[in-house]
């Protein structure tokens, strides 16, 4: 069956603002991974689902965040035709006016993310 590698912390975002969530799994054969909110798969334009190259996990990013929409209980699915794995994880978004500054910020953040990401994984 599948197995957690890498599970999603709990965040808390402010309004306009970037949230991402990191979840991995392994197992034989590989397990697709599904992110869900509130029981149904994620899909909206604010939501985008960046997979790694090696198949092995993904990112939930959801850009700008709105409150309360967006905040809920997101779930990671990890599932192969062995079994399936659940995680959850809780988006909480704070309502408040962003500058151009703080937005900056976010995408240096990102960008810092990606880096490390792609370091951690050996690309």
């Amino acid at each position: 069956p599948p197995r957690f590698t890498r599970t999603p912390v709990d965040q808390t975002g402010v309004s306009g603002g970037v949230a991402s969530f990191i979840c991995q799994a392994t197992g034989d054969p590989r397990p697709k991974i599904v992110w869900n909110k509130k029981g149904k798969k994620v899909s909206n334009q604010r939501f985008e689902v960046i997979e790694f190259d090696d198949g092995s996990g993904s990112v939930l990013r959801i850009q700008p965040l709105r409150t309360p929409r967006d905040e809920a209980i997101y779930e990671c699915v990890a599932s192969n035709n062995v079994g399936e794995i659940s995680v959850s994880t809780r988006l909480t978004v704070l309502r408040g006016k962003t500058s151009k500054a703080s937005r900056l910020c976010y995408s240096f953040l990102i960008i810092y993310l990606k880096i490390k990401l792609n370091a951690w994984l050996g690309l």
